[in-house]
């Protein structure tokens, strides 16, 4: 079959076809050279009456597939179809029972062969699973997740923590069978408010901080973070009881009623906005009923607010006096540690206190730009995304993350689903980095790096991952930076998309394992064929043709680009397309 060689150049070795003939189901297939104790493997691309084209793939070294040929074959050594003992080589292991392998599908070229790869190689990096709508991606990665849980009885990932963001709730049912499962577990947590209660999805507010509101919020200014920050010393101090906070409550009350008293307005503006201010924010000693003594006589604050038919605050000297004995404390000096609770109405408040106290009602410009803030926390007040965040006891953010993987029963759950189908578009997208950016945190705080290994795998990707305006007003995007920090930490990602191309460049630039269902969009394919140097075009222009079901696999987890048919899950996801012949007729 093979004859004498007629061009090496360098990726192809093109050869004389001695049988004269086209054998089209040697395409694809692989071939040896050995010579000088070694092996060049190379791939079948070509093959007509006249000549055979092959692309030289890789070479074997002490019995390992190691990828790309440093010396090409001789012109007089002939290659030989692969024997069936050598094909571990290159599909990877044959016993998906294996704890180290990863089982994805069967083979497209050798029959009963499985494709499978190096589970740390491969769940040991951020990965992408990508195709277009109805080529079988979301069958696919339940597949690929049931393949962990449920192909080795005697090996089980019990300390596995996987957590799949889902954006249209597709994979509830699809992993049900976990629970029945000794030492398995899987927990469902929803955005349907209407849910029990234990599994709706819960963020303490008291777990936000500043990059949290600013991402909870909106916010497209930098200059709005040191409010935010103001915010949160407001809110601590607020909801304590303690006697010395009592103290920094006067004096951030005081201070914010001198700041009025001297901002130039007119005497009517003063004593309604001091009014407005001490009607939300009070204490014993300092309200609109506290006595201020003057000589002969005693009034109350609010008495001393009143306007004479000249317009004139007469006891403005008298207040100002009296306030100035509670300026004493340098909030910034403040650290509060106790485990206090509080929930986005007392957010709110602190919120608005901080405007205040920033001066922000003596400047109409600033003003405008920053009660913004208050407006979008009032709206998710009102709305039910504020039971998102509400808690009745105190919990810290290590019991909080190991509560997640637990289910509902207290049995330890190894995969999570967090069903946003029930919030919008741009609210999935807040919880998904609320919830990535927490364990983040958690990983990074760790005394033992990588000891608590956690795989975010991100449905519909190209919703939560963009190239947008985080970097620019907190410094950084909690995707981008888990994806080139999180390795070492032990917190990977998995993106699934059907649109790669809108995705953020720099998330998507670190992955390093890809399966690739079928895809149309020239954007897309230029991604897919700019990602990966050992997957030549022919094999980039075949995905436009695969088959719902079947993908090309490659990266650092597999030994060579593979098309590997994946079996249907079971149970299977909620994604199929609409049946339209059988809603259309009766």
């Amino acid at each position: 079959m093979f004859g004498k060689v007629i061009n090496i150049n360098e990726e192809f070795v093109v050869l004389t076809n001695l049988n004269k003939e086209s054998e089209a189901n040697l395409l694809k297939v692989h071939v040896i050279w050995e010579e000088n104790n070694r092996k060049i493997i190379g791939e079948i691309t070509a093959i007509n009456d006249e000549t055979i084209t092959i692309l030289l793939v890789g070479e074997v070294r002490n019995n390992s597939f190691i990828s790309g040929v440093n010396r090409k074959p001789s012109f007089k050594t002939s290659p030989r179809i692969i024997y069936k003992s050598e094909l571990d080589l290159i599909l990877g292991k044959q016993d998906i029972a294996d704890k180290e392998t990863l089982y994805i599908g069967k083979s497209n070229i050798y029959e009963g062969y499985n494709i499978s790869a190096n589970i740390n190689d491969f769940f040991g990096n951020h990965f992408a699973i990508l195709g277009n709508s109805g080529s079988g991606k979301s069958c696919g990665v339940a597949r690929i997740l049931q393949n962990i849980f449920y192909h080795n009885d005697s090996s089980l990932p019990t300390r596995a923590r996987i957590v799949l963001f889902d954006f249209f709730g597709e994979y509830n049912k699809a992993f049900n069978k976990m629970n029945s499962l000794p030492n398995l577990g899987f927990q469902n947590y929803t955005t349907d408010t209407q849910d029990n209660e234990e599994n709706v999805v819960n963020i303490p507010a008291y777990f936000l901080d500043v990059d949290d509101l600013a991402i909870l919020l909106n916010v497209t200014d930098s200059s709005t973070l040191p409010i935010l920050e103001e915010a949160l010393k407001f809110v601590y101090i607020f909801k304590s009881t303690d006697d010395t906070v009592i103290e920094y409550k006067n004096d951030i009350i005081a201070k914010a009623l001198l700041d009025i008293l001297a901002s130039g307005k007119n005497s009517t503006q003063i004593r309604d906005q001091i009014i407005a201010v001490l009607t939300n924010y009070n204490t014993d000693k300092l309200n609109l009923d506290t006595i201020i003594p003057q000589p002969g006589y005693n009034r109350t604050l609010k008495q001393c607010l009143n306007i004479d038919a000249q317009g004139k605050m007469n006891a403005m000297e008298a207040v100002v006096d009296f306030l100035n004995q509670y300026v004493r404390i340098d909030i910034n000096n403040i650290i509060i540690e106790n485990e206090t609770i509080y929930n986005l109405e007392d957010l709110y408040y602190a919120l608005e206190f901080a405007l205040i106290s920033e001066g922000t009602l003596n400047n109409k410009v600033i003003y405008e730009r920053t009660s913004i803030l208050k407006v979008r926390l009032q709206s998710i007040i009102k709305s039910n995304h504020s039971k998102y965040f509400e808690v009745k006891e105190y919990i810290s953010k290590e019991e909080y993350v190991k509560k997640i993987f637990r289910c509902t029963d207290g049995k330890k759950a190894q995969l999570i689903n967090m069903n946003f189908n029930y919030v919008d578009e741009r609210f999935a997208k807040i919880l998904t980095k609320l919830f990535s950016k927490i364990f983040f945190d958690y990983a990074t705080k760790l005394n033992v790096r990588g000891s608590y290994p956690i795989h975010i795998i991100l449905e519909e990707a190209h919703r939560y991952v963009l190239n947008d305006t985080d970097t620019e007003i907190i410094g950084y995007n909690i995707f981008d930076r888990i994806t080139k920090e999180g390795r070492k930490y032990g917190v990977l990602l998995g993106f699934i998309t059907q649109r790669p191309s809108e995705l953020s460049t720099t998330s998507l630039s670190q992955c390093s394992n890809f399966i690739v269902f079928r895809m149309f969009h020239p954007d897309d394919i230029k991604i897919v064929s700019s990602i990966s140097a050992n997957v030549n075009i022919e094999t980039i222009n075949k995905i436009k043709s695969l088959p719902p079901g079947s993908a090309l696999t490659f990266g650092t987890a597999f030994k060579l680009p593979l098309v590997a048919n994946l079996e249907l899950p079971n149970p299977m996801p909620e994604s199929t397309s609409v049946n339209i012949s059988e809603k259309w007729y009766m």
